[in-house]
């Protein structure tokens, strides 16, 4: 794992919806690395987001690498969407994926990088045999569907788990962490592990702005590296 820079990839979750071009505006000019969509079917998960035409509206207004985290019942549906639109990066939940290994090569075969996430409870098992196809893996921290959800640190050792499982796979692979990451709790999930941090309600509500609060976790992730 490089471990030189922590990535901190903001979720607009908490952002003004009506304000979204300048949100992400601020979110490079703040030093994040790369900014995450949560989408959501109010299917899969209890919520309704924002889907493809509103991440192709934002593209043009930051040169920030897109994410899309597909939280949806159907993800196959929107992969080549979520493409076109500006992301980079597709992440697809194994519980949602009927053929996980297809949707991740269609991923690739349209030019983005793939990525596969993991609820609470899944275990790893469910992704381990995909990993010869998979750019980046997403342990989540909180059960998906809804902002400011109190991180889980029983997720630590399975933060482990996943570190030791993409180091015997022998592929470069991101480790990814999501819900409840804040100042508090990015150490733990770091030395678990982790290398890149979604963080939303932490980084907007923290009292110095938010170009402070991306350089806070990122701080406390590489000092928990050392």
């Amino acid at each position: 794992m490089d471990r030189r820079r922590a990535q901190i990839a903001p979720s607009v979750l908490p952002a003004d919806f009506a304000a979204l071009g300048d949100e992400c505006r601020a979110l490079e000019k703040s030093g994040a690395d790369r900014i995450q969509w949560d989408v959501m079917d109010g299917r899969f998960v209890p919520n309704l987001t924002f889907g493809p035409d509103v991440v192709a509206a934002v593209r043009p207004h930051t040169a920030l690498p897109f994410e899309a985290h597909l939280m949806v019942v159907e993800p196959d549906a929107l992969v080549g969407e979520m493409v076109e639109a500006g992301c980079e990066l597709v992440i697809v939940h194994a519980e949602a994926c009927v053929h996980l290994h297809r949707t991740l090569g269609a991923i690739r075969d349209l030019g983005a990088r793939s990525g596969v996430a993991v609820n609470p409870a899944t275990p790893l098992t469910a992704v381990e045999h995909v990993l010869d196809i998979v750019d980046l893996l997403l342990v989540m921290t909180v059960n998906p569907g809804f902002g400011g959800q109190p991180y889980l640190a029983s997720m630590e050792p399975k933060i482990a788990a996943a570190r030791r499982l993409i180091g015997r796979s022998g592929q470069r692979i991101e480790l990814e962490v999501d819900g409840g990451i804040g100042p508090a709790t990015i150490g733990g999930a770091a030395r678990a592990g982790a290398d890149v941090f979604c963080a939303g309600s932490a980084l907007y509500r923290h009292p110095d702005g938010l170009a402070a609060a991306v350089t806070e976790l990122r701080e406390r992730a590489e000092e928990a590296w050392r």
